[in-house]
This record gives C-alpha cells, sequence and structure tokens, in this order.
C-alpha cells in the first residue's frame, strides 16, 4: 500500500506546477490575453461562425496534458472569436458587460489563494472587504448603517433572495399565497416573475400597473390597485420598481411608490441592477429621487461599474429579516461557530461555498478610485443623448428621452415597419462592427441603443450612426450584406 501511495502520489504531484513551470503558464496567458486586449482597434463586435465554436471538441481531454500554446489558440479560434464580444466598445445590445482589466486581477488573487470569503471564521478580512463593499453601496443609495445585504452573482440571485426574503419576514405561508399580491409594471425584469416562481409563489396574482408615455409606473393606478385588492379581501405584498429598465432605460416615480407602499405596508423593492450605479454622480442622483424608501434594492457592480460578469448585490435595510432567511447551521460546521465581528455572507445568501468575488471589486476601486467610474457613468448619458439626436436627423423615429444610457429608435415604414428594422438588426449583425439589440413594445419592434461599455467613447458611437446611415438606402429599403 506504502509504495501504491507514493506512485499515485508521483503523479497527483503534477498539480503543484513548480515556479518556472508556473512562470512559462503565466506568460503565455498574460500574452493571450494582451493580444485580446490590444485588437480593440480592429476587432469585430459580433463574428458570424459556420463552426460556431465545434472545433472545441477536436481537443479531447487527454491523461497526460496538451501543451499550453495549443489549448490557447483553441481558446482563441473557437471562444474569443465566435459570437459576441461583451468586451467590445461596440457592444450596445442588452445591457453591455463590463471587464475592467483590474477584475482580472482580483479573480486571479482569488483564485491563487483560494481563500473562503462565506463565514468570518474562515476569512474574516476577506468578510469584512464584501461588508464594506456593501456598506458603501448602502450609503450611496441611502440606507441607514445598520443596512447590509449580500454579494452575488448577479442580478437574478440578488431579486430572488429579496423577494424571499420579504416573503418570510411577512410570515407568508403556503396557504396565504393564492391571496398575496405583487404589483409591477409590464417593464419590470422577466427575473422578477422567474424568481416569483422558484420560490413557490407562482400562484400569487401579478399586478401589471399601466405606465406613463415614458414607461414609467403609474402611481395614481397602483394606489388604486392597492385599495380594490384590500377590499376584495386580497393581501397586497409587495411592488417592485425599476431605477433604469433594460427595455427603455426608464425609472419609475420612486418617491411615490415609496410612499404608497409606507402607507399600504407593502414591502417595497427596487431593481437597480442596471441603473444603480448612475447614483455615483450627483448630476444624475436626482433621476432617483426617494429609492431611499425602499426596503431592498438590486445592483450590478458587473453592470454599472463595469466589472466582468458574476457581481450582482442586494442591499436590504433589514439584515436580520435577511439572516432568518437564510441562516442555517449543521453540526461539522460547530467549530466555526463563534463570536463573529461581521454578519458571515454564508448567513446571508442561499450560497454556501462561494467564489470571492467581493476581491474583483475592492482592487478596482482601490487602484482607479471612484472618480474614473463615475466619469465613465456620466460620459455614457450624454453619449447616449447625442445619439438620441444625431439618429433622428437621419430619419428614424424615436422613444422617450433616455433617462439614463438607453435609447430606443426605429425606422418608420408604413407597411412592414417591424420585418424593416429586424432585417436592419441583422444586417448590423452581419457588418459585425457594433452590436445593437431589439424589442418589442405594443406589439412594435423598436431597437434598443444601450451605451454601458468603458470602452464606448464618441468614437463607437459615430461608428455606429455610419453604419446605420449607410444600411438604410435613400428609396428606405435595408441595403443586405452580398456576402
Amino acid at each position: 500500500m506504502i509504495n501504491e501511495i507514493k506512485r499515485l502520489a508521483r503523479t497527483a504531484q503534477t498539480l503543484e506546477p513548480s515556479r518556472s513551470q508556473r512562470a512559462h503558464w503565466n506568460q503565455a496567458v498574460q500574452d493571450h490575453a494582451s493580444n485580446f486586449l490590444d485588437d480593440f482597434n480592429t476587432h469585430t463586435t459580433y463574428q458570424v461562425s459556420e463552426t460556431m465554436g465545434k472545433e472545441l471538441y477536436d481537443l479531447p481531454f487527454t491523461e497526460g496534458g496538451t501543451p499550453v500554446e495549443e489549448v490557447l489558440a483553441c481558446l482563441r479560434d473557437n471562444v474569443d472569436r465566435p459570437g459576441l464580444n461583451p468586451a467590445s466598445g461596440g457592444h450596445f445590445g442588452y445591457i453591455p458587460g463590463g471587464g475592467v482589466f483590474t477584475t482580472a486581477l482580483g479573480d486571479y488573487l482569488a483564485a491563487a489563494t483560494n481563500r473562503y470569503a462565506g463565514i468570518f471564521f474562515g476569512c474574516p478580512g476577506g468578510v469584512r472587504m464584501e461588508n464594506m463593499l456593501l456598506r458603501w453601496m448602502c450609503q450611496m443609495v441611502g440606507y441607514p448603517d445598520t443596512a447590509l445585504g449580500n454579494l452575488t452573482s448577479g442580478g437574478s440571485i440578488a431579486n430572488m433572495a429579496a423577494i424571499t426574503t420579504a416573503r418570510d419576514h411577512r410570515g407568508i405561508k403556503a396557504r396565504d399565497i393564492e391571496r398575496c399580491v405583487f404589483y409591477m409594471t409590464p417593464q419590470v425584469h422577466h427575473c422578477v416573475q422567474k424568481s416569483i416562481r422558484i420560490i413557490g409563489m407562482s400562484e400569487s396574482i401579478i399586478r401589471y400597473i399601466p405606465m406613463d408615455d415614458r414607461f414609467r409606473m403609474r402611481t395614481d393606478i397602483l394606489s388604486e390597485k392597492i385599495k380594490a385588492d384590500k377590499a376584495a379581501g386580497l393581501s397586497p405584498f409587495m411592488v417592485v420598481g425599476s431605477a433604469g429598465t433594460t427595455d427603455t432605460g426608464a425609472i419609475d416615480p420612486l418617491r411615490a411608490i415609496g410612499e404608497i407602499a409606507k402607507k399600504e405596508n407593502l414591502w417595497f423593492h427596487i431593481d437597480a441592477a442596471y441603473g444603480g450605479f448612475f447614483m455615483l454622480s450627483q448630476k444624475l442622483k436626482l433621476a432617483f429621487d426617494g429609492v431611499e424608501l425602499s426596503d431592498s434594492l438590486t445592483i450590478d457592480p458587473h453592470k454599472g461599474l463595469f466589472l466582468a460578469y458574476g457581481i450582482g448585490a442586494l442591499l436590504i435595510k433589514n439584515k436580520e429579516a435577511l439572516f432568518h432567511t437564510h441562516h442555517y447551521t449543521a453540526n461539522y460546521m460547530q467549530d466555526a461557530v463563534g463570536l463573529a465581528e461581521e454578519p458571515s455572507p454564508a448567513d446571508l445568501s442561499p450560497e454556501l461555498t462561494k467564489h470571492f468575488r467581493g476581491l474583483r471589486m475592492w482592487i478596482s476601486l482601490q487602484l482607479h478610485g471612484v472618480a474614473p467610474f463615475r466619469a465613465a457613468l456620466e460620459e455614457k448619458v450624454l453619449l447616449c443623448q447625442y445619439f438620441y439626436e444625431q439618429v433622428q436627423k437621419q430619419g428614424f423615429e424615436v422613444g422617450p428621452q433616455p433617462q439614463l444610457s438607453i435609447a430606443t429608435f426605429r425606422f418608420p415604414k408604413a407597411e412592414d415597419s417591424n420585418d424593416f428594422n429586424l432585417e436592419l438588426i441583422e444586417q448590423v449583425k452581419l457588418d459585425g462592427r457594433i452590436f445593437l439589440s431589439s424589442t418589442k413594445i405594443d406589439g412594435q419592434v423598436w431597437i434598443r441603443f444601450a451605451v454601458l461599455s468603458f470602452r464606448t467613447h464618441l468614437e463607437q458611437i459615430d461608428l455606429a450612426l455610419e453604419i446605420l446611415e449607410a444600411l438604410v438606402s435613400k428609396d428606405g429599403n435595408v441595403k443586405k450584406d452580398k456576402g
């Protein structure tokens, strides 16, 4: 047995590469990343591919491993290039991703040290770091010093944790679910409805409140609906406001909603996953008036702070309610139970084992400072306004004046307007230099122009305008790619 243990150890120990091996792999990976980043001036935002990454299957897993050069070449050709490149400054679809370089540094250190920041006992510094970040965000939105929350993988988990906490805090049982009423607009992010279903409340009633001409909740109708539901013996439970919808970038009248929620004893949750970090700017914060009245709020650093995908946040005033919903203990954890000086993320979240995602945010704010992030956000708002004004000069119809950095537009056609605008989107995709996405509002197709990449500047906006102008012919048809 001893000989077998030693034989196995010799093979297993290759998992601990030598310093020279680490240096070789590190250099190769850094060169790969640098080449990717340096290529942005000529890199396409969307690349049509016949194989769509299928050649990845040509590199099977072997007993002895594969040289790093071959591995990275496979990655470059099958993962980095085909499809959408969210890291590009020409990405104007959906909500553009971030990817500031310092994210990679934080994630590299988090992976290399492999610290478990789920409980204070395991990594007190890591827990302090994540709570420090949460308190900084709570201060930004006007929450009290006692508020906290949790760093999540994104807005979907944050919204789900908020709704679950509200359900438990209000003492809702299975027998109550059919009488519970949610209030939101049709513009609310679909992960909210998904969360309601996942947590077992799909039999609740969802009231979709009509919107004004800027796609903001009509609070007069909200108040009427709540009163009518109470009179009918139902249980109004939660109102979900949006601070920057994905479709149009609209911000609901948060103060009016908050005052109604307080008067009628509803939990007020705000989805600010996209729009929340615009509150870093005093110039833009007025648009979020009343945000501090909410009970909980979702905000995504991988959107408004331009970090790479995989970090959202739930902020909540009643951290004890969050603890009550998510805390659980086990016998094997008895050694870790003690007097912790900070709340542990594992007690405030569905996650137990978790990525030390706070390091990517902490190191980015430490190395850059806050000023460049604020400037970038203010720049995006101005760039969106510029596009909104210029695209009208090209004959496009536009939606409401942008509140943040999303504009909607379409080319007006008398008969086939929807088909025309969908074809225009397809030709933009085939061109590949920029990327746009579409949505449908009241049966009409609109093109979304979402500006949030930190790499987007005036040059990319002018390129987008140039491409759109070139694709619409003088006779009002879409010029199709002849390739």
